[in-house]
């Protein structure tokens, strides 16, 4: 069972990792979206594509009342990685614990 048990834990901590590098990602586009930047740039296109399929069906979901002129749909999107952060990662470490003894 020990094998199963480390493998849960090295999935919740790639699972951690993962879900940290893409809070950053969305910060860093959502701060870049503040100063108009140029849409051919390499690194603006990136974090484009990276971001935009998480991010563009929050939009959607969003009621017109909620759209205040400001794109909440990062804030959204935080919640939704802090969530994940609290339950699976810390569900699949607690389960990892109780498989080894």
């Amino acid at each position: 069972m020990f094998i199963f048990a480390n493998l849960l834990s090295a999935l919740a901590g790639v699972l951690d990792f993962v879900l940290s590098i893409y809070y950053w990602l969305i910060l860093i586009a959502a701060l870049i979206s503040w100063v108009n930047p140029d849409p051919f740039n390499p690194i603006v296109q990136f974090l484009q594509k990276a971001t935009e399929p998480v991010l563009n069906p929050i939009r959607r979901i969003l009621p017109s009342s909620m759209r205040f002129g400001l794109d909440i749909s990062p804030i959204i999107a935080f919640a939704l990685i802090y969530f994940l952060r609290l339950f699976l990662v810390r569900t699949l470490l607690e389960l990892s614990l109780r498989l080894r003894g």
